[in-house]
């Protein structure tokens, strides 16, 4: 769905976080918080599907979105490519009802999804996708509800 300038629509959902790659989010953590003014609850979360460890960080204001840090668990971890770049801002997810629609959308707008639905750990089971748009924009779809047991 593109607008009138030939923009890409933004997903039909709330913006929920920003991901930023780091080597250790033990070692980065403390920055963080410091340049954000942000607080952190101290949990980490091994995600052995996206072979990743990630924490949530929170602003002070409730408007504020949340900011991940991801740091890979093991060698073939995705973002560890990223990461031998130099690391850094790495995507924006959005909070989304229908994980399949938005995909469908995604790939209508030329976007290339480069991870298929799956659980992630980090949301209570709540099912991710990953999309690369054609602008060269990493987004994350997150599922607002987890699928019943009739889907």
């Amino acid at each position: 769905m593109e607008s009138s300038t030939g923009a890409i629509a933004l997903p039909q959902g709330s913006f929920h976080h920003i991901g930023f790659v780091v080597a250790s989010i033990q070692n980065s953590v403390q920055g963080f918080l410091d340049s954000l003014q942000a607080e952190w609850d101290g949990t980490i979360f091994h995600d052995p599907n996206q072979a990743v460890r990630v924490t949530f960080l929170r602003g002070r204001h409730t408007a504020n979105p949340l900011l991940e840090l991801v740091e890979p668990a093991g060698e073939n971890s995705p973002v560890i490519p990223f990461l031998k770049r130099g690391g850094g801002l790495h995507h924006l997810c959005y909070e989304i009802d229908h994980l399949e629609d938005q995909l469908a959308l995604s790939r209508a707008q030329g976007g290339l999804v480069v991870r298929p639905p799956l659980p992630a750990v980090a949301f209570g089971g709540r099912r991710i996708a990953w999309v690369y748009t054609k602008n060269k924009l990493l987004l994350e779809y997150l599922e607002r509800q987890g699928r019943s047991a009739e889907q």
